[in-house]
C-alpha cells in the first residue's frame, strides 16, 4: 500500500532518526513512501525506505522536480505550495504524522477528511480525530495503519 508520510521540513537528529526507521519499515514490508519530497522528515524517510530497497513519491510545491530530495524516486511537481497538503494526504492508503507544525496538522486533518488512518509519532495530540492513534514506535505506527487501511 501507499503510506503518507508526513512531518516538519527542519527537524532534530532523534526526529530525523525516527522519520528514517519508518521509512525503512514501511519499505521492508512491501509499503511505498509517499511524502512533500523535500527535506526533514521527508528526506528522511525516503531515505529509510531507499536503504531497504522501497519506492519513493514526492508530491513537490512548486513546479520543479530538481527540488525534491535525493531519495525521491518519483517526484511530482504541483506548482500548489502548501495546498500540495491535501494531494499528499489523498494519495496514501494511511498517514504517518511525525513531529511537524501547522503544515502537517494541515496534513493531519486531510488525512482525517479524507478517511485515512493516522498514526501520530511525537506529532500533535489530535485524539477527538477518528481513526487517529497516538503511537510509540515505528512499529506500533506501521501495524495501526496496515491494520486499519
Amino acid at each position: 500500500m501507499r503510506v503518507s508520510v508526513i512531518g516538519g521540513s527542519t527537524v532534530p537528529t532523534p526526529i530525523e532518526s525516527l522519520a528514517e526507521d519508518v521509512g525503512r519499515l514501511l519499505a521492508q514490508r512491501g509499503h511505498t513512501v509517499v511524502c512533500g519530497g523535500l527535506g526533514g522528515v521527508m528526506e528522511a524517510a525516503c531515505r529509510g525506505a531507499k536503504d531497504a530497497g522501497g519506492t519513493t513519491i514526492g508530491i513537490l510545491p512548486g513546479e520543479d522536480r530538481d527540488e525534491a530530495n535525493e531519495f525521491v524516486d518519483l517526484p511530482i511537481v504541483t506548482g500548489l505550495g502548501h495546498a500540495r497538503n491535501a494531494l499528499v494526504a489523498m494519495n496514501g492508503d494511511a498517514v504517518i504524522a511525525i513531529d511537524g507544525a501547522g503544515g502537517t496538522l494541515s496534513e493531519i486533518g486531510y488525512g482525517s477528511v479524507f478517511d485515512r488512518p493516522i498514526a501520530g509519532l511525537k506529532t500533535q495530540q489530535v485524539g477527538a480525530l477518528d481513526g487517529f492513534k497516538s503511537c510509540e514506535t515505528p512499529e506500533e505506527a506501521v501495524e495501526f495503519i496496515e491494520r486499519e487501511a
